[in-house]
């Protein structure tokens, strides 16, 4: 080592006095500056990034304690006037301060330092921070320091320790790029990180006293003309002034690099400059440093005494240059010269050697000469040193350095160990990250090709997808087979076993490391590119090669975590396919280990950028790991950021968050990279989330992406899933790309057009960089507008190209204001680099952007609740499934779209079942009304006003079901943005049940109404009967009363019979007139078909009797379908097919509605036929019926067969009707009622309680049990729905899900059968077996009845209670006021009451206190009575079907697939599509191939994808693609399975029951692909839990 400067005695033992005082003076300064705490628990960067309060407010220093703060925060945004360490006051605190003087008679103006004793030296502050904070923090402090152009702290002083401290790690980040002259004619450039690049350093030092700022010369030989820059703090700087508390003997260094020319550029090639705070005599150790790693040190001094020359003449023999900066303002100029005359010879000093500044001497001018000095010391071979090498000599000096730490050299060792065998980057990935490479290709390709079905050919769909599955085995099975390279082992060791410290040590090493090899390798491709581009003439492909290595040249970190991850994949494939047991995993500790370094700050690869794909499972357990080390609090906004390459999104995340996201040409983020970024605790609530994720992606429109394949399908992907992802999207914009902006935000608008078709709505911030002037806001109005323009016709070419017909604008699709989203950003640099520091108005631009997404974030909060880590996973499989498939709109399922969905469907089912509820029941009780109606109040208005009510009714209820899903959306229940789209499908359904309920309650009242006037002939016809016999029973006990002898019983009842047969004699009984039924309905079935034509009118002619049709099975014939529109013979055409089950389907439905009208009891009436008939029409006019080509042959018959089952039940009805109203056989049933009031009158018993008895019995009990029956239905539905197993009728979905589960659990073939080919009359008798298994199960069934009697027992005991306090004369007067307070509730039979009536002459109170004697004892026997009964015959005698009820609603519209017979699971009744969870094997509902007669076993969720095509009559029999289904299918969406796992349950029924379901429809087994024998219950469980979303 070269002779150093001699230490002096006395320096020594000074600096060792000092060294006690300066000890004090740094306590002091931290307990100014709040520091304390942080003296031992060191600052870490993620405190600093964390965001707070302060991050929404313009914070400004107020005390002291704030500077450091301020410090910090300024500079991470790298902001110019970060060291500014004056606070702010109060401006009335001085004008207050004047006032009060003036008033206290002092003076108004007084000489003061307050100011400087208030505030504190920048470099005091930085000391302070520094020393305060951990190795990674200075680390990231003195980076950010170097891109604001600060002068860095080289050696700290010896403050807290006994040595100083030479700042070598901190600076190990930093990467400077510059162009040396001589590489300005090729206009290249050279990129080194700062710690590795030698270079001449000048060193300034003081001796003594000094009237000049010698940094303030610095900065103005440092910066280039016209463009200051005060790289070094000085005196007439903010606080510059106030005095040095802890910084003497600080050594700070800056850098000059050149840049362009020899006419712009100061120097030609790189130099760094240091500059020591203090006197060199105080200082000397320092001093001694500089002299041994400088090329010259010039020492600033205002005279030379003794001592002083002695100190110098110490230096003999270095081979440092001393120059001598005279300033000869004071001292004496004389003796100075003498001294320098006499170290001349020591020091080998020449005249150039110094520099004088006298009065005489301007500033510029001695820059001039400064610069000239310094260059003439660079041209002659200077002396070199890096920051590594200077290191070395510190250490000799005892000097001690940040990176001598053990755990840092512990760590260094470790990467050393790794990187040391990199030496071509190609060459190492593709040997060493084997995993990564073409296997990851590969599978990327396979997986993207399950889902595109491109290469497809003629094989058949499933085949396809098998050959496809059992590759992508292939090759997960070859990435396991792989072993851990020695680097990637020692990599695992580095991340998993290191102590938290020593690991992040690593990983920092490992980048750099990493980063500098790359550079290397980058720089050689580079110059190979440029001699490939000069002789390369017409050779595009070599040039495309060079660009391919150029865009893989990178290494990092993420190579490494990539590999991980691919290894966990390839594991965890390998365990799920079973071909690995749980117990073997080498790798399953590894999410936890990349969950840790999420929570250290580091980024984690989202997307690879390199085969475009992402680890799924990977990325899924990381996740899941991270989110249960935060103990399940992981609220999280997501903010991205896109935009074209190299337009600084990085620098903008960086400069915003203060995050490390890679910048450098050498290091383009490739993909996309998350951070997490905390918010404190105290502002989670405020803000309403705990983290920040961001995003920041491989930039758009990549130059070394360009000349590849499928780089505009690339950047589609990359935006779709970012911006689906995202919470807020800020896109940037550079004004110099705006060429290629075009392309962006096309690519943009389609990802916000497919996020806003599956409910997300992302914010989005438009970010206009280089963007200087004041007025840019206001200047660019029309730009603003012209921008929207073009978005607006982007959004509609987008539209088109993305298949949607609907009208759409860019704010339609996403939040987006032009006059608050756009945001007008000046260039990053001040100048021009390297030596510009960062733009003032850039850092506040960014922080205004900043500050403008927080309180966006803060109100958002409000309205729709962050996504937690599960739900952001949820989000990550679903778009990326979306993404892979081609059509993305179709293709997309999410689990939590889903999840909100079937909420919805839940709560509507809800209203639903209480809107018909509240209709049934006011149907109920107005039926109830018209029975206890006379003939008078049942003329023409009643059905009018009947109607009138109704609609006010249904009005009402329907308002009711709309407010309910008002509260609901504004309810801010999680996630309900997503489903806001299907809000008009729900106010729809609304309507439609409205209009079904109206039509359901008219034709109730009508016919309640008409059946109500039947009644009334028969009963006029029974009064008047009534009447003579009551007067012939009159006569009789007037005669036997006068008789002389008292008469007995015998005697009685002979007179009584007597009587009797001679009234019933006399009588002339008019019957009701019998009619023939099914002739009314032939006649209303030909005015049905009257316009069919001639051949229709000569069919209905030779129909004869419909009482003979009917009776057999509906048969197909080949006339029911248009011969010139069928395919096939009629057995095996498809049309046919259907065209029989639709026949089925309105044949049972027919029977049904004719077992409903006959239950009843009462007379027909035409409009039982007449809505048989509409039954039918409405069916027959659906679209999808039309689309069969029935012809009106089919009609017809169907029409005539239907009618024809139901004309002899309807006849037998009327004829049991008249046969029950027959007057003589109503009187005979009221004989034993007559004999007994006769018998009672004679014998003059009390007859009070045998005729309150007989009420109770005849009259009440009958009424009573009529009333239980008409409520237990609604009552039984509202049980079931209300019981914890309610769950399965919640929603569509959740009932195919049990549905099928069940089927799976029994595995019964023929239940499946049933299930597949009549899935509605499945339903209803699954629906009926499960509520009558539960009722025989429980015995809820009687508690419910019993319920229900003690509510109508409950509220005859009022009416009989209050009927007390009225003044009833008679008992009729009181009957008449029981039976019209009751007329709602209960129907009391005419016959029976007028018996009652008959010479009643009990007391009215007397009577009424009887009944209720008798009603406990009538409660008593009606329960019983139900009890008796069995639940098939309780439920038939029901007027309102429960199982119907909750069959409408799991139900819904009822239509299924056009390709597998799926039903539709969409909520409400009145949606515009229908979609299913899971589609099946076609072959299970009977499709083949018509050659061969094999069942096929395609399924439409793949086949949509696929390039195969189909046919069937809908399209008369051409072909047409599969991807185009919607064009002849518009309101079915078939969205392609969300994994490969998800039809696995179809496919194991298929499998299971091949042969039986061929033998079955007569057909041969379908040839099922190989794999779906391997299909297990189990994993056919997974797969239907997985499609419903029941995980």
């Amino acid at each position: 080592m070269e002779n150093e400067p001699k230490n002096l005695g006395g320096t020594v033992s000074s600096e060792k006095e000092n060294a006690e005082e300066k000890n004090k003076a740094f306590q002091g300064l931290l307990s100014k500056l709040n520091l304390q705490e942080y003296q031992s628990t060191k600052l870490r960067l993620r405190d600093v990034l964390e965001i707070g309060s302060e991050s929404i407010e313009n914070w400004t220093p107020r005390m002291l304690g704030d500077l450091p703060w301020h410090f910090l925060r300024k500079l991470m945004t790298l902001n110019g006037t970060a060291r500014n360490t004056s606070l702010v006051h109060r401006a009335y605190d001085d004008e207050g301060g004047s006032e009060e003087a003036q008033i206290a008679g002092g003076d108004v103006f007084s000489f003061s330092d307050t100011d400087i004793k208030v505030s504190l030296h920048p470099l005091d502050v930085l000391c302070a921070v520094l020393l305060c904070s951990d190795s990674f923090l200075q680390q990231e402090i003195l980076s950010r320091m170097s891109m604001c152009q600060f002068a860095l702290p080289l050696l700290l002083p010896a403050i807290n320790t006994s040595k100083c401290t030479l700042m070598l790690w901190a600076m190990r980040d930093i990467v400077r790029k510059w162009r040396p002259h001589s590489l300005a004619q090729s206009r290249g450039f050279r990129e080194e990180s700062l710690v590795l690049t030698s270079m001449p350093t000048i060193s300034f030092v003081r001796m003594g006293s000094c009237s000049f700022s010698k940094s303030k010369i610095l900065n103005e030989v440092l910066s280039p003309s016209q463009q200051h820059h005060n790289f070094f703090i000085h005196w007439d700087m903010d606080s510059g002034n106030v005095p040095r508390e802890i910084t003497d003997g600080l050594v700070e260094i800056s850098w000059y690099f050149p840049a362009r020319t020899e006419n712009s550029d100061l120097f030609p090639e790189p130099i760094s400059i240091t500059n020591l705070r203090g006197d060199i005599e105080s200082h000397w150790l320092q001093f001694s440093f500089l002299t041994v790693v400088s090329s010259a040190v010039f020492i600033v001094t205002e005279s030379i005494n003794e001592s002083e020359y002695e100190l110098l003449s110490s230096l003999q023999g270095s081979a440092t240059k001393y120059y001598f900066i005279l300033n000869c303002k004071n001292g004496n100029p004389k003796e100075t010269l003498g001294f320098l005359n006499k170290l001349a010879p020591v020091l080998n000093l020449s005249k150039s050697q110094l520099l004088t500044k006298d009065s005489t001497t301007n500033s510029a001018g001695f820059v001039q000469k400064l610069t000239s000095a310094i260059k003439s010391i660079t041209s002659s071979p200077p002396k070199r040193m890096n920051l590594e090498a200077m290191a070395v000599a510190a250490r000799e000096l005892g000097i001690q350095v940040d990176e001598d730490l053990k755990e840092c050299q512990s760590a260094s060792k470790w990467a050393r160990e790794i990187t040391v065998e990199i030496k071509d980057v190609a060459k190492y990935k593709r040997e060493m990250l084997r995993l990564q490479g073409d296997l990851w290709g590969k599978l990327a390709n396979v997986e993207k090709e399950l889902c595109r079905m491109r290469r497809q050919g003629e094989t058949a769909t499933e085949d396809y997808k098998c050959q496809l599955r059992e590759k992508r085995f292939e090759l997960r099975r070859q990435q396991n087979q792989c072993d851990l390279t020695d680097g990637l082992m020692k990599f695992i060791n580095g991340i998993g076993e290191l102590p938290a410290v020593e690991k992040h040590y690593f990983l920092k090493w490992m980048k750099f490391s990493l980063d500098s090899i790359a550079r290397e390798n980058l720089s050689k491709l580079r110059d190979q590119y440029k001699e490939k581009s000069k002789i390369a003439g017409d050779d595009p492909q070599g040039l495309a090669m060079l660009d391919k290595l150029i865009s893989t040249a990178s290494l990092g970190v993420e190579h490494f975590m990539r590999e991980l991850g691919q290894f966990y994949e390839a594991e965890s494939s390998m365990v799920k396919e079973g071909d690995k047991a749980e117990c073997q995993r080498q790798f399953s500790r590894l999410p936890g280990i990349a969950a840790d370094l999420m929570l250290e700050g580091f980024p984690i690869e989202l997307i690879d950028g390199d085969s475009s794909n992402i680890p799924l499972q990977w990325v899924t357990d990381v996740l899941t790991e991270l989110h249960a080390k935060l103990g399940g609090r992981s609220r999280m906004v997501v903010l991205t950021v896109l935009g074209v390459q190299s337009t600084g999104k990085s620098t903008l995340l960086n400069t915003m968050f203060g995050l490390q996201f890679a910048v450098s040409s050498g290091r383009c983020t490739r993909g996309a990279f998350m951070m997490l970024i905390k918010v404190a605790e105290n502002f989670q609530q405020e803000l309403g989330c705990d983290f920040i994720l961001v995003i920041d992606t491989e930039g758009l429109k990549a130059t070394e992406l360009a000349l590849l394949e499928d780089s505009y399908q690339h950047d589609n992907e990359l935006a779709t899933l970012v911006i689906g992802l995202s919470d807020i999207t800020i896109i940037n914009m550079a004004m110099e790309n705006a060429t290629e902006m075009k392309d962006i935000l096309q690519i943009a608008v389609h990802a916000f057009l497919r996020m806003e078709e599956i409910g997300q709505k992302p914010n989005c911030q438009f970010v206009h960089q280089n963007v200087s002037d004041v007025s840019a806001h206001e200047q660019n109005m029309r730009d603003r507008k012209h921008l929207l323009e073009q978005l607006n016709e982007m959004t509609k070419a987008a539209a088109r190209m993305e298949k949607q017909c609907k009208k759409v604008t860019f704010s339609c699709i996403m939040d987006y204001d032009a006059e608050k989203h756009n945001w007008y950003i000046p260039g990053l640099w001040h100048g021009v680099p390297p030596m510009a520091p960062v733009n003032m108005g850039y850092s506040e631009s960014v922080c205004e952007l900043k500050k403008y997404l927080f309180d966006f974030i803060k109100k958002q909060s409000h309205n729709r609740a962050p996504k937690d880590i599960p739900q952001f996973v949820k989000w990550v499989a679903s778009l990326w499934n979306a993404v892979k498939h081609e059509n993305f709109i179709f293709s997309f399922r999410n689990s939590l779209v889903a999840e909100a969905y079937n909420q919805l469907s839940m709560k509507y089912s809800e209203w639903e079942w209480h809107f018909r509820k509240e209709i049934h029941l006011w149907v109920s009780e107005k039926e109830t009304v018209i029975q206890n109606q006379t003939s008078e109040k049942l003329q023409a208005g009643a059905l009018s006003m009947l109607k009138n009510e109704a609609q006010e009714k249904l009005q009402h209820e329907k308002q009711k079901v709309l407010d309910n899903l008002q509260y609901y959306f504004e309810s801010g229940v999680s996630n309900l943005h997503l489903i806001e789209k299907y809000r008009e499908d729900f106010i729809r359904s609304a309507n439609s049940l409205k209009n079904e309920l109206e039509s359901y309650s008219e034709n109730k009242c009508e016919e309640a109404i008409q059946i109500r006037k039947g009644q009334h002939k028969a009963e006029n016809i029974q009064t008047s009967y009534m009447q003579i016999i009551e007067g012939k029973v009159d006569r009789v006990l007037d005669e036997c009363r006068n008789k002389k002898h008292k008469l007995d019983y015998e005697e009685l009842k002979s007179e009584f019979e007597n009587m009797w047969r001679e009234t019933l004699s006399e009588l002339k009984f008019s019957t009701l007139q019998k009619r023939e039924i099914y002739r009314e309905m032939e006649s209303q079935l030909r005015k049905d078909l009257a316009n069919r034509g001639s051949a229709i009118k000569q069919k209905l002619l030779k129909l004869g009797s419909l009482l003979y049709y009917g009776i057999d099975n509906f048969r197909m014939k080949k006339e029911y379908l248009d011969t010139m529109k069928q395919l096939l013979f009629i057995g095996e055409c498809e049309t046919a097919v259907c065209t029989e089950e639709l026949a089925k389907s309105l044949i049972d439905e027919g029977k049904r509605y004719t077992e409903e009208k006959v239950n009843s009891k009462v007379d027909y009436d035409e409009i039982y036929c007449r809505e048989l008939l509409n039954i039918i029409n409405k069916k027959l006019q659906q679209e999808d019926v039309k689309k069969l080509c029935t012809t009106a042959c089919f009609e017809v018959d169907l029409k005539i067969h239907i009618l024809g089952g139901a004309a002899w039940r309807f006849q037998k009805m009327h004829e049991d009707f008249i046969k029950q109203n027959d007057p003589q056989c109503r009187l005979e049933k009221l004989k034993p009622q007559y004999f007994s009031t006769f018998t009672d009158l004679y014998l003059e018993k009390d007859e009070n309680q045998t005729r309150a008895r007989d009420f109770c019995d005849q009259c009440l009990k009958p009424a009573l049990v009529d009333y239980i029956n008409k409520r237990l239905g609604i009552e039984i539905v509202d049980d079931i729905l209300s019981k914890a197993e309610s769950i399965e009728y919640g929603s569509r979905t959740f009932f195919q899900f049990t549905v099928q589960k069940k089927l799976l659990e029994e595995m019964n073939f023929d239940n499946y059968e049933k299930y597949i080919k009549n899935y509605e009359e499945f339903v209803k008798t699954w629906i009926q077996r499960r509520m009558m298994d539960h009722y025989r199960e429980t015995k809820r069934l009687g508690e419910i009845e019993k319920e229900i009697l003690s509510t109508i027992v409950k509220k005859v005991r009022e009416v009989l209670e209050s009927s007390k306090k009225e003044k009833n004369t008679t008992v009729l007067a009181f009957l008449n006021n029981f039976c019209e307070a009751l007329q709602k509730d209960l129907v009391i039979s005419k016959d029976n009451l007028l018996g009652i009536q008959f010479k009643n002459t009990a007391k009215p109170g007397q009577f009424c206190a009887n009944i209720q004697t008798f009603l406990l004892d009538l409660e008593q026997e009606i329960l019983p009575q139900f009890g008796g009964l069995d639940i098939h015959t309780k439920l038939s005698n029901l007027s309102l079907k429960p199982q119907d009820e909750i069959f409408k609603r799991v139900f819904g519209c009822g239509k299924q697939c056009p390709f597998c017979k799926v039903p539709c699971e969409a909520g409400g009744t009145d949606h515009k599509e229908h979609f299913a969870s899971v589609h099946r094997p076609q072959g299970l509902c009977n499709f083949r191939d018509l050659d061969t007669q094999k069942l096929v076993y395609d399924i439409c969720s793949s086949e949509v994808v696929s390039d195969h095509s189909f046919r069937n009559s809908v399209i008369k029999g051409k072909f047409y693609p599969f991807k185009d289904y919607r064009v002849y299918y518009p309101d079915w969406r078939i969205q392609p399975d969300p994994s490969i796992e998800a039809s696995d349950y179809w496919k194991f029924v298929f499998q299971k029951f091949n042969h039986q379901l061929a033998k079955s429809y007569n057909a041969n087994p379908a040839d099922l692909p190989r794999d779906w024998g391997k299909i297990t219950e189990t994993r056919a469980m997974e797969g239907l839990k997985e499609a419903f979303n029941m995980k």
